[in-house]
C-alpha cells in the first residue's frame, strides 16, 4: 500500500454527514434507540418498530455514532446492515449519521475511520455543553483533514478489519450458546418428591 497515493482531504467533502432522508410523520418504521447500540460492536443486533416522530434517519451502509457524553466515550458507534434494500430507518436524535460518497469512500472504511482512536479523540475533544450533557461539534468533524487512501485500498483495509470483527462476533455467539446450554443443563436437574419429608430431592 503506497502512502504517496493518499490525498489530504476535508472529511466533509468525502463523507456525507446526516444525509437527507424522508420518512412520513406517523408512518411505522424500524427504530434504533441509543440503548440498542452495544459498546465497541460493529453490528446492530436489535431494533423496534415505531411511528416516526423525528430523529436521525439512515440506510444500510451508514455509520451511526453517538454524539453525546458518555455514550460516545463508551464506544457507541455502529454500522447499519439489518435493513431491506432502499429501506430507511430512524433513531435517536443524539446520533450523527455518516455515509460514504460514491466513488470517493467505502462505507465499511468510513465505519472503521469513525471508530479509530484518531477520529474518536478529536470527536471527544470537540464536545461542548453543560457537564453530563456535552455533545460533539459536527462542524469539527466535517472540517477534519485526513489522508484518504484510494478507493481500492480503502476496500482492502476495510475487508481485513471486517474479517477480524466477523471472527469476534462468531466467538461471542459461540460463548453465548455455551452459556445458554450451561444454564439449561443446570435448570433441568432431575428432582423427585420426598414424601416422608415433604421436600424435593435432587438427583444429578
Amino acid at each position: 500500500m503506497n502512502r504517496k497515493d493518499r490525498k489530504r482531504v476535508r472529511l466533509g467533502d468525502v463523507v456525507q454527514f446526516n444525509p437527507s432522508e424522508s420518512i412520513s410523520r406517523n408512518n411505522f418504521a424500524k427504530k434504533v434507540t441509543m440503548d440498542k447500540l452495544q459498546p465497541n460492536c460493529r453490528d446492530i443486533s436489535d431494533y423496534e418498530t415505531s411511528t416516526f416522530a423525528g430523529g436521525a434517519k439512515f440506510r444500510n451502509g451508514d455509520t451511526i455514532m453517538a454524539r453525546i457524553t458518555p455514550c460516545l466515550e463508551n464506544g457507541k458507534t455502529a454500522r447499519v446492515s439489518f435493513l431491506n434494500d432502499s429501506e430507511v430507518a430512524f433513531g435517536s436524535t443524539e446520533f450523527i449519521v455518516l455515509r460514504a460518497s460514491n466513488n470517493l469512500t467505502d462505507s465499511l472504511f468510513v465505519y472503521y475511520l469513525a471508530i479509530s482512536p484518531y477520529f474518536r479523540d478529536i470527536a471527544i475533544k470537540s464536545m461542548v455543553g453543560s457537564s453530563g450533557r456535552q455533545r460533539v461539534q459536527q462542524s469539527v468533524l466535517e472540517n477534519l483533514e485526513v489522508n484518504l487512501p484510494p478507493l481500492a485500498e480503502q476496500r482492502k483495509i476495510a475487508s481485513i478489519l471486517s474479517a477480524l470483527d466477523d471472527k469476534i462476533e462468531l466467538n461471542r455467539r459461540i460463548n453465548d450458546n455455551l452459556t445458554a446450554q450451561s444454564c439449561c443443563s443446570t435448570s433441568s436437574t432431575d428432582s423427585s418428591p420426598d414424601i416422608r419429608r415433604g421436600k424435593s430431592v435432587s438427583r444429578s
